[in-house]
């Protein structure tokens, strides 16, 4: 069964950094495009930054400058560092991977779309 696990969420004071991890377990053969969003009570989940298996980035423009999305495809990781953090960075932030190619006992291999990490808060005070 495939999952993202995020950490390194925290608090944090403006001005400072963070780094945030997401890991993919799983008999996974192949992940397309990971990436990071951002949501606060009441509003709906936005994108801030994603990286192609290829490792082409696209960021929002809220983040660019500040924030860098990395990954590292052997160990089925992705990062997002964030420097300069804001107190309206704050939000629970998600993974997300939208395709991955995983073993299947019965089939060999199957592909599943759309998943989603646990989310992990980062606050900023001012």
């Amino acid at each position: 069964q495939v999952q993202l696990v995020e950490s390194g969420g925290g608090l944090v004071q403006a001005g400072g950094s963070l780094r945030l991890s997401c890991t993919a377990s799983g008999s996974i053969l192949n992940i397309n495009t990971m990436g990071w969003y951002r949501q606060v009570p009441g509003k709906q989940r936005d994108l801030v930054a994603t990286i192609t298996s290829g490792g082409n980035t696209n960021y929002a423009d809220s983040v660019k400058g500040r924030f860098t999305i990395s990954r590292d495809n052997a160990k089925k990781t992705a990062y997002l560092q964030m420097n300069s953090l804001k107190p309206e960075d704050t939000a629970v932030y998600y993974c997300n991977v939208d395709w991955i190619l995983a073993r299947d006992r019965t089939m060999g291999a199957k592909e599943g779309f759309d998943y989603w990490g646990q989310g992990t808060q980062v606050t900023v005070s001012s």
